[in-house]
Order: C-alpha cells, then sequence, then structure tokens
C-alpha cells in the first residue's frame, strides 16, 4: 500500500531512467515521444511533472511493462 510512495520522493526523471538501464532515446520510443522531450524533464522530479505525462512514465519507469512479457 504505502510501497509507491519512496518511489516517487526525491529522485530525478534520469535517476529513475538510469535505474531502469534506459536511454533517453529508448525511453522516448516507449512513449511516443521525442528524445529532446525526455531530456528536457530529466532533471525534474516525478513529482513535479504534470498529471497526463508522469501517468505515461510511471508504469514504465516502475517496470510494469516486463509483468507481461512472455519468455520462450
Amino acid at each position: 500500500m504505502f510501497f509507491g510512495l519512496k518511489f516517487k520522493d526525491k529522485k530525478t526523471i534520469k535517476e529513475l531512467r538510469k535505474n531502469r538501464n534506459l536511454t533517453a532515446k529508448e525511453l522516448a520510443d516507449k512513449l511516443k515521444l521525442d528524445t529532446v522531450d525526455i531530456l528536457k524533464i530529466d532533471d525534474q522530479r516525478l513529482k513535479d511533472l504534470p498529471e497526463p505525462l508522469k501517468a505515461k512514465l510511471l508504469p514504465i519507469l516502475r517496470g510494469d511493462y516486463m509483468d507481461n512479457m512472455t519468455w520462450l
């Protein structure tokens, strides 16, 4: 229940992206945005972003997209 609170605390988008081993280009491709847009928000905290962008970023930075992968 309170596990998500520590995730959003004081980490920047760049730190969260690096923890998932994603480059700015890879994250932009997953979000269908330009790389420049990701680089602009790299130094901001996740909690400081507008809600529509935060809703797109959160599942990718948490790794939720990996839950549904099928391994052969």
